[in-house]
């Protein structure tokens, strides 16, 4: 039995990306199978294509496998797994940052990696959603714990991180201020925005001040973002870590800077899928595109201009 799924043979621009046929992969013990509606497109996908990112051996050898979202159905259990059953919908980010091999017709990884798909939220949505809205959630809840009345910053508010981390923020009471090209601004106030930025033409130390903690989505701001926190305040670094120099900074200043990396957490993405449910988060979806067009989604997603998520769906 073989599945087709997107692979590369050497690291590069969009172009390698090609479809093959594989083996359908068999779970082990507290494995569930699942067979892929949807994935998700994240900017992680695009750098580690390039043969960036630094997410170790097995992400820096060709040929390999983008992509950690994906939406589907079980349709293999492992000895030892109780919480799924064949033909359950199921949603997760598995193995992250190890090798998931998303961009796939099936994938198989520990059960406790998935959630189930709410009744009403379609696969394109759920595959939109867990790296994206896990990264969101463990800053803004569990790495800076936001609270009521508390100013909070978010670079690249517009983006697949973004525009959940804003939410998230809301649904903490939190005062959230955003950096996004004025086209986006519209869009975020109506997720809850209360203060735009535009990153092209705004000074961020001129925009905004008091800032209690500052999330930097886009790999240049951290300076600019340490500048407008409050003593005690904090700064999230995600793409990258936290830029030479930073943490020393920080220091005299009272500040502090961690940097981040998103974890497989199927708790929290039940958590997340309720809130969905509920209406009271919405993932945004820019566009999608079939598995074998992979290559112009990632070209699409490196113009940097997307509000939202770009998905894959098969």
């Amino acid at each position: 039995m073989t599945m087709r799924r997107i692979t590369q043979d050497t690291a590069g621009g969009p172009e390698v990306l090609h479809v093959e046929d594989a083996p359908v992969p068999e779970p082990i013990p507290t494995e569930i199978r699942v067979r892929v509606t949807a994935a998700g497109v994240n900017p992680v996908d695009t750098k580690v294509r390039a043969g960036g990112a630094g997410l170790g051996d097995d992400m820096t050898a060709p040929p390999f496998t983008v992509g950690w979202d994906v939406a589907g159905v079980v349709d293999a259990v492992g000895m030892g797994v109780t919480r799924f059953a064949v033909g359950d919908r199921v949603f997760g980010m598995p193995w992250f940052p190890r090798q998931a091999g998303a961009y796939a017709e099936y994938v198989t990884a520990p059960s406790r990696q998935f959630a189930h798909i709410p009744d009403g939220v379609d696969d394109v949505t759920a595959a939109a959603t867990p790296l994206a809205a896990l990264t969101a959630w463990q800053i803004v809840v569990d790495t800076a714990d936001v609270q009521r009345d508390q100013r909070v910053l978010v670079h690249a508010a517009g983006g697949g991180v973004g525009h959940l981390a804003v939410q998230i923020a809301k649904t903490r009471g939190a005062h959230v201020v955003g950096t996004a090209s004025a086209a986006k601004h519209a869009d975020l106030a109506a997720l809850g925005l209360d203060e735009a930025i535009d990153h092209r033409t705004q000074e961020i130390a001129r925009a905004t001040r008091d800032i209690d903690v500052a999330v930097d989505l886009t790999e240049v701001n951290g300076p600019a973002s340490l500048a407008v926190l409050r003593p005690g305040g904090l700064l999230v670094c995600v793409p990258s870590g936290v830029p030479e120099g930073l943490t020393e900074q920080a220091q005299v200043e009272g500040k502090r800077v961690t940097d981040f990396l998103v974890e497989p957490d199927g708790v929290a993405l039940t958590g997340i899928a309720r809130l969905i449910a509920e209406g009271t988060l919405t993932v945004r979806v820019a566009g999608t595109y079939a598995l074998e067009d992979a290559a112009s989604a990632h070209r699409e997603l490196e113009k940097g201009s997307t509000f939202g998520k770009l998905v894959l769906t098969l």
